[in-house]
């Protein structure tokens, strides 16, 4: 389609990502009715969502297989998708776009449903801004085993827009076809301070349970734990502000609410220190002390926490 055929309707979707937030997607969109392939290069990880099915427990009940399964970038094409969907950590971006810059053509959309701040801006650097969008979710979750998802809270709507004003047709396409599949999703024109009010929120609270090894609940019912929070959020806050992305003038103590009901949740940087993977620290906290420098301000708790989590990715070895 083009922009001057506002008629898109995808109808053939993949998923890059076979982790909580790939299967959530991919459940529900199969669900719905759609064509969805599921790539992950960990065979065991992706091979039972087209077998026994993707099961989702907790705020949302699903059992659900999807089209098929693949397990290289390199084997999309032959699918054919509308939309790709990236729901795996950020730092693995640029292999991934080198993957799908050998078999992008007009047409095909570029979704970056992932943590982090500018992820989508890693996309454009090489497909452009047209076939770009961003997402962001509200929900929490976690892999209980290969393709068995544990979804602790869903709070939607979630939220999409593409980066190109000509796209605008595509994005409220996808967003329709969320929401018909059940993950309620909004257009928005203001993705970029929702990014960053998620990322804020992300950014003190994933690194603060990575290195003290807390759930969520834990670290913010620890009055000298949940201080370092609060620390780490206002410096954030006050980044934000500098480079004049608007929060609201409320978001300090919504954000607060926000973070002391997720619950007994391990957050995804906990998970991966755990599961000895690399974390998205580089797109979290990293992104607060780029956008520190650009505006004058010092970032000494990102910085330290960052440098934390850096040492404990330095002495971790994959499970065998």
């Amino acid at each position: 389609m083009t922009s001057e055929n506002p008629g898109f309707s995808p109808k053939r979707f993949a998923i890059i990502g076979a982790g909580p937030v790939g299967c959530i997607v991919g459940a529900f969109l199969s669900k719905g009715g759609y064509d969805v392939t599921l790539c992950d290069v960990i065979h065991e990880l992706v091979d039972p969502a087209a077998t026994t099915g993707i099961t989702i427990e907790g705020a949302e009940q699903i059992h659900q297989k999807v089209t098929r399964t693949c397990h290289s970038v390199d084997e999309l094409p032959k699918y054919n998708p509308d939309v790709i969907f990236i729901t795996v950590k950020a730092n693995a971006l640029p292999l991934i776009m080198s993957a799908i810059e050998e078999f992008y053509k007009e047409g095909m959309y570029v979704i970056s449903w992932q943590n982090g701040i500018d992820t989508e801006l890693e996309v454009s650097k090489v497909l452009g801004d047209k076939p770009v969008m961003r997402g962001v979710v509200n929900w929490g979750c976690g892999l209980k085993g290969p393709c068995h998802v544990v979804m602790p809270f869903h709070h939607p709507p979630h939220y999409l827009q593409e980066l190109a004003p000509e796209s605008a047709h595509a994005a409220k396409a996808v967003a329709r076809v969320l929401t018909e599949c059940g993950l309620p999703t909004e257009h928005t024109d203001k993705i970029v301070p929702m990014v960053w009010q998620k990322s804020i929120m992300n950014s003190c609270m994933n690194p603060v349970c990575a290195v003290t090894g807390l759930t969520m609940a834990q670290a913010t019912t620890d009055p000298i734990v949940f201080g370092l929070v609060d620390a780490l959020m206002k410096e954030c806050i006050q980044v934000a502000r500098a480079n004049d992305i608007f929060l609201g003038w409320d978001y300090y103590p919504k954000a607060v609410k926000y973070m002391k009901s997720a619950g007994n949740h391990k957050p995804s940087m906990l998970m991966d220190i755990e599961n000895k993977r690399r974390t998205e620290i580089d797109y979290m906290n990293g992104k607060f002390i780029e956008y520190g420098i650009q505006a004058g301000i010092p970032t000494p708790y990102n910085s330290t926490l960052q440098s934390l989590v850096k040492g404990l990715e330095s002495t971790l070895r994959p499970s065998k």
